[in-house]
């Protein structure tokens, strides 16, 4: 199928001569400039769709398996899923094969990183998406960090729309880019920048070498402006209008706005946006009224969505919002206001105003800030920066009209910003916490200053403490709040969840992507405002989840039935061999490793220990038969912190095994990886203070014999800590060593490595499910 039929099929409509090109193209545009409204979009998602299906052969090809869409708000990521969705299931041929996922704060599919074979859209915010190309992944339990970092840095697809509000987070994808071509994927990995402001010199960074990392740079030609549609969005009319921002500006706001129309009123703040709705909501002559930024939990935000969005009423509706709406948002105004804005916001605000280019009431209007005295004009400008506004300023003083035919095409004042190297991603790829208990803090590669975001929700509670089993919060009920702000509140009494000790403890250091509860009394939320930061307002509690607060993210595969160890390693390399039927590009020597790896991933379940839980007895007594799962709830280890997987390694290890089936092995849990060490509340043999011990093991532990598979059988294992030894021991290179070696090899590399832990850890989790279906 050619794609005009195809595009045509699923839109409705014929393709424009632009996005022909972007999904014909042999290789896919890295840069996208293009005017808003004109379905940039569309463009991307509908071109991939066609490309991975039913393009050539040899696009088919270069065409990563996952589109990555990454949005710099939230607010827009909902729409965008929407539109993924329908036009993935409104073609027979796409429906079936292709899964559409969301990644977005609060609101994270669970299960999108179980199936690596599959095609995938997957939607997100930067913070959800960049948190985990950094191994740091925000809201989601860190044991699982190394298999969403897999699977997002290789055959993959990135694109980042409406660049301009990236901030630190474009130049870390930029470095991304560059580090995926010189560390290596296991299959191509491309990245495609879009902004209707879109320059070059944006993305230049260090390690970023434009003519092999952003080849093809797509923008309209001649027979684009010659189409009539695309003529009548970029010649539309909006008459350009200056305003003091000292002046008042609700009356303004009132004698502009028009019956029967939106009219679209676009501030720098959160607290301004507020502030401005209340003054609005006071005067009896305002029309319907919505409020809309990013501090909402997902239920109220939909809901103020929606009343923009539907067809105004007889009198029309005033909104009230941030730079939520700057990108993505399917809004148009027939009158705009607007605050001074760096260049390429407000390009991107016009854009929110007339946008099919047939509205003849459409007008623009900006209020213009006293910057001429420095000691206020820093204030002023928040939460950008003096000379960005200054720079628009100047752009705006000639223009009398906002239309993108009469918009200047120039390369906005750029800042300086904290860039990625390579050191700091290689000390990521370690997901170990520091002694006290922290991990490296990546929000600084996302974002700048305190524009990080913790995620809130509120129950009732005991005055005391949360009880143990007080539920995980429903996506519903999380609002997004700057952690900045958060540190403010002395009075605030925020918890957070000990994914160790399993309970909930007080939040003593609050940070980008933690989940925070707090009880009902602090208040500081209204269903109508957001998030408010002031006691008295209270937000209506939700109804919570019967889920637990988060736990082993394996132990949610429980059976009904006792099954051998070696059943369940066969069906875990019977699901190998189904994922990697689908991923030919993989090298023999990785594939093998992988087969070994699945073999012996349980072998450290013949430990004593792991038997005496099943069976319930002391280990002492050798079973029979090696058993894998037992019928009941999960088990409690005579030993605290047991690991079986770091076991396997160590076993696999004392065979002469390859390191990186030994390191497959004991990763396939999230818990044991590049570093061997005890935890702090781990006690030794009584018996012998002198005797090593690690997450459970002892060293000189002795695995029972059997058969870990049926084909495999092992003999009495004895497994030495001496693997914890700093540089060389008797056994040759520690375990630090070896690890560090497979991720910094030319060959292998970080990339590469985690991808062949997700690739496992998904056989892990399919042959699971697939034994709980079967139970």
């Amino acid at each position: 199928m050619d794609f005009p039929t195809f595009f045509k099929g699923i839109s409705g409509f014929a393709p424009f001569p632009f996005q022909e090109r972007f999904a014909t193209s042999p290789h896919i545009p890295s840069l996208v400039e293009l005017p808003t409204g004109l379905g940039k979009t569309a463009t991307v998602i509908l071109g991939w769709l066609w490309r991975r299906h039913y393009g050539p052969p040899e696009i088919q090809a270069r065409t990563p398996r996952r589109l990555v869409y990454c949005l710099p708000m939230r607010v827009l990521v909902r729409q965008t899923l929407d539109l993924a969705s329908e036009w993935v299931h409104s073609h027979a041929g796409t429906g079936d094969r292709v899964g559409v996922h969301m990644l977005m704060g609060g609101e994270t599919d669970r299960d999108w990183d179980t199936q690596p074979q599959r095609d995938s859209i997957i939607v997100g915010t930067q913070d959800m998406l960049l948190s985990r190309a950094l191994m740091r992944g925000y809201a989601t339990s860190r044991f699982r960090w190394p298999v969403q970092y897999g699977l997002l840095n290789n055959d993959c697809l990135w694109v980042m729309d409406e660049i301009q509000l990236m901030g630190n987070g474009l130049r870390t994808t930029t470095q991304l880019q560059a580090f995926r071509r010189i560390l290596g994927t296991t299959a191509p990995t491309r990245s495609t920048w879009m902004s209707a402001t879109l320059r070059p010199e944006w993305l230049r960074t260090v390690d970023f070498d434009p003519e092999l990392d952003a080849p093809g740079h797509l923008e309209l030609g001649p027979s684009d402006h010659e189409h009539p549609v695309v003529r009548q969005r970029f010649q539309a009319s909006k008459p350009l209008h200056r305003h003091r921002a000292d002046e008042d500006q609700v009356p303004l706001i009132l004698r502009h706005h028009q019956p029967g129309t939106l009219t679209l009123v676009v501030v720098n703040t959160v607290a301004r946006a507020v502030k401005l709705y209340r003054q609005l909501r006071r005067s009896r002559a305002a029309p319907a009224l919505a409020l809309l930024h990013s501090r909402f939990r997902p239920p109220d935000r939909d809901a103020h969505l929606r009343q923009i969005l539907r067809t105004p009423s007889h009198h029309g509706t005033i909104a009230v919002t941030t730079q939520v709406v700057e990108a993505g948002v399917d809004i148009s105004a027939t009158t705009l206001f607007t605050d001074l804005a760096p260049w390429p916001s407000m390009v991107q605000r016009f854009g929110r105003c007339n946008r099919l280019g047939t509205d003849p009431k459409a007008s623009v209007h900006w209020f213009q800030p006293d910057l001429s005295d420095p000691s206020k004009a820093i204030k002023t400008a928040l939460p950008y920066h003096v000379e960005q506004l200054q720079a628009a300023a100047r752009l705006l003083d000639g223009l009398s009209d906002a239309g993108p035919h009469a918009l200047p095409r120039v390369a906005p004042h750029t800042l300086p910003g904290l860039v990625l190297r390579r050191r700091d991603l290689l000390e990521l790829f370690d997901t170990t916490p520091d002694l006290s208990g922290h991990d490296i803090d990546v929000s600084r590669f996302i974002r700048e200053g305190d524009d990080h975001n913790a995620h809130v929700f509120w129950r009732r509670l005991p005055r005391a403490a949360p009880p143990p089993h007080e539920p995980a919060p429903r996506p519903a009920e999380l609002c997004p709040v700057a952690v900045g702000e958060l540190r403010t509140k002395k009075k605030l009494r925020p918890w957070t969840w000990d994914h160790l000790d399993r309970k909930w403890i007080r939040a003593a250091r609050l940070a980008p992507g933690m989940t925070i509860l707090l009880p009902l009394e602090d208040g500081c939320y209204s269903g109508e405002l957001g998030w408010t930061g002031k006691p008295k307002d209270r937000p209506t509690p939700l109804p919570p989840a019967t889920l637990p607060p988060e736990s082993d993210e394996d132990d949610r595969y429980s059976l009904r039935t006792w099954q051998r160890l070696s059943t369940h390693t066969d069906l875990v390399v019977r699901a190998l061999k189904e994922t990697l039927a689908a991923l030919p590009h993989l090298p023999e020597p990785q594939r093998s490793a992988l087969f070994q790896a699945a073999r012996w991933h349980d072998a450290g379940k013949a430990h004593p220990v792991f038997q005496g839980a099943l069976l319930g007895d002391p280990p002492g007594r050798p079973p029979e038969i090696l058993w894998g799962k037992s019928a009941g709830s999960s088990l409690r280890f005579q030993r605290r912190g047991f690991r079986h997987e770091l076991a396997s390694a160590l076993a696999m290890l004392e065979r002469g095994l390859p390191d990186l089936a030994a390191y497959l092995a004991a990763s396939h849990h999230g818990k044991v990886r590049l570093s061997i060490r005890s935890l702090p509340h781990e006690r030794g043999d009584p018996e012998d203070p002198q005797r090593r011990y690690a997450r459970g093991l002892w060293d000189r532990d002795i695995l029972l014999p059997g058969a870990i598979s049926s084909d495999t059988e092992i003999p009495p294992i004895t497994l030495h800590l001496s693997w914890m030894d700093m540089g060389a021991g008797r056994h040759g290179p520690s375990w630090l060593s070896r690890t560090l070696a497979l991720r910094d090899s030319p060959d292998i590399g970080p990339f590469r490595l985690a991808h062949l832990e997700a690739l496992l850890r998904a056989a892990d989790w399919s042959a699971s499910a697939q034994e709980v279906k079967d139970d």
